[in-house]
């Protein structure tokens, strides 16, 4: 267990840690090559939906064969990704490689495949605080990798910094090394499902639906907050060192709030903590904008919501872990998160769509608000038990 959950760890510190300072390079692409602030928000937004969009396949790829060989062309694909998003001229060829290639690079190598082999191998009552733990070091990859590729962007110009990343990304081939896995999983005992049948049990469950709808709620706000407040800052007048500063402190805090909301899964009902989480994303969220915007008033918010940021995952993914069982993991696991990509495309598009329109981005914050309190009331009436399969095993 101690081997997955550090190699897991270490993988997922990479793989969200380069991922989340991509806003740090939409003010230098879009000057450099002409483009508007859209441009750079729609490959970011293909991103999220082709991360989600490919989630499940490879969760199923995992789940099938092993995390280990679905890591290893992820790396690839990353590395790739970085490479040519640096050498992209074109709006089209950026969307291509930060949009199409760097998705599937991320549903390759985050947390739906992580918390697969997490679940094969964690035993069910430590499962929701081995997966705050994974969660929590994605964050920390957050906290370390955005002053660092701040720190590359100014010392060696923003295309040599993505091709250091990418150099950097391969460092997740070796590290898959510690998520091999004996034999192939599934084979367990006990009932056993094909993948149809694991597909409609879980489509077919409210609780699922509910999950879904919820999920998609965190990747609208998550991803509009994380790649546009860089810019939202710079208009308002903020040195792009606030900025730097705000994600890092995301980062630093939801450290403590996913590793917190994983321990607490262990003791609350996870229902509930997923409808604090968002309630709070949304009074968190009015406070700001309410608020005199000083750099303390930004360290605080940032704090604040670093703690709510990625809390939501070991809660979510844990559910449907106690609900449906470990067979199906990695690509149920990925369908949720597959809404939750549709939600961080909407938001990151829409954020640069309305600003562009607008001027302004005071109507993506107010979307975002009134997504988290329909958020946390969808999550409430989610049933937590296993889902009743005495009738098909039988059969």
């Amino acid at each position: 267990m101690t081997q997955v959950l550090i190699c897991g760890a270490l993988i997922v510190t990479l793989s969200m840690g380069i991922r989340h300072g991509f806003g740090l390079w939409l003010q230098p692409i879009t000057m450099e090559r002409g483009w508007t602030r859209e441009t750079f928000a729609f490959a970011i937004a293909i991103q999220n939906l082709m991360w989600g969009a490919t989630g499940p396949f490879a969760g199923m790829l995992a789940d099938r064969f092993g995390a280990f060989r679905v890591l290893l062309a992820g790396a690839v694909l990353y590395a790739v990704g970085l490479v040519l998003m640096g050498l992209a001229t074109s709006g089209l060829a950026f969307t291509g490689s930060a949009g199409l290639l760097l998705g599937m690079a991320q549903a390759g190598t985050t947390y739906a495949v992580i918390y697969g082999v997490i679940g094969r191998n964690v035993a069910p009552e430590k499962r929701s605080w081995a997966m705050g733990v994974a969660a929590a070091a994605g964050s920390f990859g957050q906290f370390l990798m955005v002053p660092v590729e701040n720190w590359l962007i100014g010392s060696f110009g923003w295309q040599n910094a993505l091709f250091i990343l990418g150099c950097l990304a391969l460092a997740i081939m070796p590290l898959a090394i510690g998520l091999k896995e004996p034999k192939v999983p599934g084979h367990v005992v006990g009932f056993q499902q094909s993948i149809g049948q694991a597909l409609r049990e879980a489509f077919g469950y409210r609780s699922f639906q509910l999950l879904m709808a919820g999920y998609f709620v965190c990747g609208f706000q998550v991803v509009f907050i994380g790649v546009h407040m860089p810019s939202y800052l710079k208009d308002q007048g903020m040195s792009p060192e606030v900025a730097t500063y705000a994600l890092a402190l995301i980062g630093l805090f939801n450290v403590f709030g996913t590793y917190a909301a994983g321990s607490l899964g262990q003791r609350l009902a996870k229902r509930h903590i997923l409808a604090a989480i968002y309630f709070l994303r949304s009074v968190a969220i009015v406070a700001f904008l309410w608020a005199p915007l000083t750099p303390m008033s930004v360290y605080v918010f940032s704090a604040v919501m670093g703690v709510l940021w990625l809390s939501t995952v070991p809660p979510t993914n844990a559910v449907v872990a106690q609900i449906f069982g470990v067979q199906y993991l990695s690509m149920l696991g990925g369908f949720v998160f597959f809404s939750h990509q549709i939600g961080s495309f909407l938001g990151v598009w829409l954020g640069g769509l309305l600003y562009d329109s607008t001027g302004s981005y005071d109507i993506v914050w107010w979307i975002a608000v009134a997504l988290g309190i329909f958020a946390a009331l969808v999550n409430l009436p989610v049933r937590e038990t296993a889902i009743q399969r005495a009738a098909a095993a039988a059969a």
